[in-house]
């Protein structure tokens, strides 16, 4: 149970479309505006658990065609999200929109994130620790991924709200929104590598 912590910990850690995102809205937005995207990102990452777990996403993602349309749609959310936060000037995160991120995106967000799909079958369908009970398995591993999960998106939220809240230097805001920009356009090219050698 204890690698299963500590992979879902090292897993979810690392920057991917959710965390990038998510302290994006927060530095943007401020904590509050932030909180209801947080709660989109929690609800998408079950889905995709809950897909994982019954194997209807290895029934979905077998079929060549939707897994190139998830691909792409995800690439398109990512580069719009780098190009928002590199041309936002001085303001950190995104520039002023109609409306802000919400619940509806941060759901949407995680269904056509690749990193969300590939975390989740890594866990779920390995490091089995109660091969007696499936269902008390994928129970406890759903309560440690849900505990890690929020709080190291909730650090998230915190840290790019708190640089909402620093009120920096203009030249600073700008190098922290391509720092951002650059760190998304990583993370695209990251998964068009990995679904190429794939």
């Amino acid at each position: 149970m204890l690698s299963f912590a500590a992979a879902v910990f090292l897993l979810i850690i690392t920057p991917g479309p959710g965390v990038l995102s998510l302290a994006g809205v927060g530095a943007a937005y401020g904590f509050r505006a932030g909180l209801r995207y947080f709660t989109g990102l929690f609800i998408g990452t079950n889905l995709v658990a809950l897909a994982v777990i019954t194997g209807l996403a290895a029934l979905i993602l077998a079929s060549t065609t939707i897994r190139t349309v998830l691909m792409i749609a995800s690439t398109a959310y990512l580069l719009y999200l780098a190009y928002k936060i590199a041309t936002a000037g001085s303001r950190i995160g995104f520039t002023a929109a109609s409306r802000q991120p919400g619940l509806r995106d941060g759901v949407a967000l995680q269904l056509i994130n690749p990193k969300a799909y590939v975390v989740n079958t890594t866990l779920f369908s390995g490091f089995a620790f109660l091969p007696q009970s499936y269902v008390a398995e994928m129970a406890l591993k759903l309560l440690i991924t849900n505990a890690i999960w929020v709080s190291l998106h909730f650090l998230w939220l915190w840290i790019g709200a708190r640089i909402k809240a620093m009120n920096l230097a203009p030249r600073t805001q700008r190098m922290i929104n391509m720092f951002m920009a650059c760190a998304m356009l990583a993370v695209v090219i990251l998964a068009l590598w990995s679904s190429g050698a794939g």
